[in-house]
């Protein structure tokens, strides 16, 4: 039963033999009805579910919450066994820049091995200046399933430095794809959460990506699962341009880009060295990283995953 603004309530349509009030033969309760009206109904329903309510307060389990939904993380098992997790759906606009974005599942501890993905021979630039052999794997333990598979990633790896607003747009660079087992300049590697923070750190506290040089393992871009799946709030649910602005920036730092780029005027495009995955606002990553380049201003970019957002034509 409904109780509506006007007094009605769901399945109510009237006393039906009304009687006027004090009337000698009327019941106590029909002298009641009639002197309250609507209340008479009303109140013994709304008694009642004020009860239930307290009731299930009480016997709601420590942790749980009623009316609302929680924001806590939830394990679930993958495929192969690995840790997954699932975060409940979040209203839009609520996500702060220290959250990942609702979304679907990503693993979060792979095994810290990689399988070679995708298809070789991908070339693009004229490589006046450099050229980048390059291979793209996926870390052991990712299930890749629920973004289209493997060979998912791979493409769109080839299909971002490919493109006339990538880095190819200046005639320095050149890409090649190979094999994983050929050995590469550099491995673009999708890697899971638990990685991602051991190799990268995590000393902001939030998940992110990264370009890594040892001796060992040579020159690598970790790219990681969870934004991959969630992508950024500054990128407001667009995955695929999210997911190329990830490739481009950390790839870019391979080329020589270390240093992060500000937001260079109020309503420009990012830079595609501007931590973006963070934030659009300079005065925002200025707080989070005061070490950083950013200044303490409000200009504020827009999104932007390309180093040549207008390439040059010939």
């Amino acid at each position: 039963m409904t109780y509506h603004p006007d007094g009605r309530l769901d399945g109510e349509h009237g006393p039906a033999g009304h009687r006027a009030a004090g009337s000698p033969d009327q019941s106590a309760l029909a002298r009641f009805v009639d002197t309250y009206g609507w209340r008479a109904y009303a109140i013994p329903v709304l008694v009642v579910v004020t009860a239930l309510l307290i009731w299930s307060i009480v016997n709601t389990p420590a942790g749980e919450t009623v009316g609302t939904t929680s924001r806590a993380p939830q394990g679930t098992a993958g495929r192969g066994g690995e840790s997954r997790m699932t975060v409940p759906d979040m209203p839009e606009g609520e996500v702060a820049i220290t959250e990942l974005p609702p979304g679907g599942p990503f693993t979060e501890q792979g095994k810290g091995t990689f399988r070679p993905v995708g298809e070789l021979g991908m070339t693009a630039g004229e490589g006046k200046e450099k050229v980048v052999r390059f291979s793209t794997e996926v870390e052991d333990g990712v299930d890749t399933s629920s973004f289209g598979g493997d060979d998912s990633f791979a493409a769109l790896v080839d299909a971002t430095l490919s493109d006339p607003r990538g880095w190819t747009n200046d005639p320095k660079f050149r890409f090649e794809h190979v094999s994983a087992s050929d050995n590469p300049d550099l491995r673009i590697q999708l890697t899971s959460v638990g990685t991602s923070r051991e190799a990268c750190g995590n000393d902001l506290g939030l998940e992110t990506s990264c370009r890594l040089y040892t001796e060992k393992d040579g020159d690598r871009v970790l790219i990681n699962e969870s934004r991959w799946v969630r992508g950024a709030a500054p990128y407001n649910g667009d995955l695929g341009m999210y997911r190329q602005y990830l490739i481009n920036h950390e790839v870019g730092h391979s080329l020589g880009y270390a240093e992060h780029e500000p937001c260079n005027g109020d309503g420009k495009l990012a830079p595609i060295m501007m931590q973006q995955t963070l934030s659009l606002n300079n005065k925002e990553l200025f707080q989070l990283a005061p070490q950083e380049v950013y200044p303490d201003n409000e200009d504020t970019c827009t999104a932007n995953p390309w180093p040549y957002p207008r390439p040059a034509t010939v």
